[in-house]
């Protein structure tokens, strides 16, 4: 073979070469997520023993800051805390600094108070516990009346005790007049109470009952809505700020996000509808009685205003 042959026949398989396709390149292994270490899994479920403990707020602990913090900055470690929250039945409300990571406790939770255990804490009796879940219903209520109240983060609601039991006795007037015109039964049977005729034996208790020493009874209606404010308190859903109006209270950030969580409940929204709580200009009252009507509101009731 020529010498010219031969370099043609090198330039063509070099050339073939060139064209030919070549295999892809492996591609790179994809990053591998870190391994949750115990460590991390400890932090995680330290991070949400302090969302249980609803008085601790991030600003009086420091542990508990730099938790929350590593919660806003790592998605991994957010991701893991909400699991743990979550393998305990807890819901996750909100994770901030205002109110630290906030939970609430879904209905099958070991951590959800149930209504009979409620009324043991509260030592009531059995047949009133309709009564005190009103109370819960009329705190909540008042203290957020609007929805851009529960829509602002800065919004703070106040409530007295006794403004709570007045307000009920306006629903309670409300209610009966509403049934009067609708013809139906106006005088149902205390023992069986559904959330009308509930607020119809509201307005039949006493407001504070009658000792020599001139205390409220538990039993009485100002007696029922405190038990329930002061367990409130105690669950770091209210601050007390005075006694006037039988005991003065303002709202916290945990409490509005449990009250958004049950804005949507059918009583809350008919309670709300009923027009007791007008707002116009930010400041929310009750509304007055019509002339001549008899009801009389508790002395001295000291009525909530918002600013």
């Amino acid at each position: 073979m020529s010498d010219n042959a031969v370099q043609h026949t090198e330039y063509a398989d070099a050339r073939s070469e060139q064209e030919s396709p070549r295999p892809p390149a492996p591609a790179a292994p994809a990053p591998q997520a870190a391994a949750v270490t115990p460590a991390d899994a400890a932090d995680a479920a330290r991070l949400v023993s302090f969302g249980l403990q609803p008085k601790l707020l991030p600003a009086r602990d420091a542990e508990y800051a730099e938790l929350l913090r590593r919660y806003q900055e790592d998605p991994a470690f957010a991701r893991l805390a909400d699991a743990v929250a979550t393998g305990l039945g807890l819901i996750v409300l909100e994770v901030s600094p205002r109110a630290g990571m906030a939970v609430t406790a879904g209905e099958d939770s070991v951590f959800a108070v149930r209504m009979g255990d409620y009324a043991r804490r509260a030592n009531t009796d059995s047949a009133d516990r309709f009564l005190h879940g009103l109370a819960h219903l009329a705190v909540a209520a008042m203290a957020f009346p609007r929805p851009e109240d529960l829509a602002d983060d800065a919004y703070i609601g106040r409530l007295t005790v006794n403004g709570v039991d007045s307000f009920v006795r306006q629903a309670c007037l409300r209610l009966e007049q509403r049934a009067e015109e609708q013809g139906e039964n106006t005088d149902p049977a205390s023992d069986a109470p559904g959330l009308e005729a509930a607020w119809r034996v509201w307005s039949r208790r006493s407001t504070t009952g009658a000792t020599k020493d001139a205390r409220r009874l538990a039993g009485s209606t100002t007696g029922i809505v405190a038990k329930a404010v002061a367990f409130l308190t105690d669950s770091g859903f209210l601050q007390r700020t005075g006694d006037e109006g039988g005991g003065s209270y303002r709202t916290t950030a945990r409490y509005q996000l449990q009250v958004r969580d049950m804005a949507g409940s059918a009583a809350l929204t008919e309670l709300l509808d009923l027009g007791i709580v007008p707002v116009s200009d930010g400041t929310a009252t009750l509304v007055p009685p019509p002339e001549g009507d008899d009801l009389e509101l508790a002395a001295d009731a000291g009525l909530p205003f918002h600013a």
